[in-house]
């Protein structure tokens, strides 16, 4: 815990300094967000939480989830967490002769819960929770993000897990209502191979894990067709 807690400070810390993050402001008004709907989806706009100990943050459900970002029918939200961080990326040539690009190296975020701290995340990509806990993501399905300056939405499957706490039974991961974090469009060429830019970015990640049989499954999912 002691080497995790180091971590947090170190990360928090840079990005302080690499993308001016502050406290989720959304946590004064969390008490005035919605209920979620009877049916256990969430309802565009509505904010997600969980009633149980291992509750860690909210977010909200944003309007225009595409379908191929739904998680599956018996996985149900334990966590909804907004992170703000950096996207980093380095200017690399990917086989000898290719013109340079800008490629993502990793993210490096802290996910938020009422202005403190709840979780990291960074390279996997993986999240870690402050009790020590871990998941490592795996990509499933990708979706434009409606902000055509955002990273996409995403939708990924935990490849593993460790440790005991908040993250060691997730399953699904959502990576919802991004702002930013794109790749720069210019600065990248054979002169300045090996550089790296760190570029601001928001996001709200969902986390869901196999429903106990029998109970309410929760999640943010696509409205139904018309």
């Amino acid at each position: 815990m002691k080497r995790t807690n180091r971590y947090l400070g170190t990360l928090v810390g840079c990005l302080v300094l690499a993308s001016a993050c502050a406290p989720e402001d959304g946590a004064a008004a969390a008490a005035d967000e919605p209920a979620l709907t009877a049916q256990g989806a969430l309802a565009n706009g509505e904010a997600g939480d969980d009633d149980g100990p291992a509750a860690v943050g909210r977010g909200r459900c944003p309007r225009a989830l595409p379908a191929a970002l739904n998680p599956p029918p018996d996985a149900t939200l334990i966590s909804a967490l907004p992170a703000r961080g950096v996207q980093i990326y380095t200017c690399a040539a990917s086989t000898t002769g290719a013109a340079a690009a800008w490629t993502l190296k990793a993210p490096h975020a802290v996910l938020m819960h009422g202005g403190e701290v709840a979780a990291i995340h960074f390279a996997g990509p993986s999240w870690q929770a402050i009790d020590g806990s871990l998941v490592v993501g795996a990509r499933v399905a990708a979706a434009p993000a409606p902000d055509p300056t955002a990273i996409p939405w995403l939708l990924l499957r935990a490849a593993s897990n460790a440790g005991v706490g908040v993250f060691t039974d997730v399953t699904f991961i959502q990576r919802l209502s991004t702002e930013g974090g794109v790749a720069p469009a210019t600065g990248c060429d054979d002169a300045h191979l090996g550089a790296e830019v760190l570029v601001p970015y928001q996001a709200d990640y969902f986390f869901y894990r196999t429903a106990i049989a029998g109970a309410r499954v929760r999640q943010c999912v696509a409205p139904p067709p018309a």
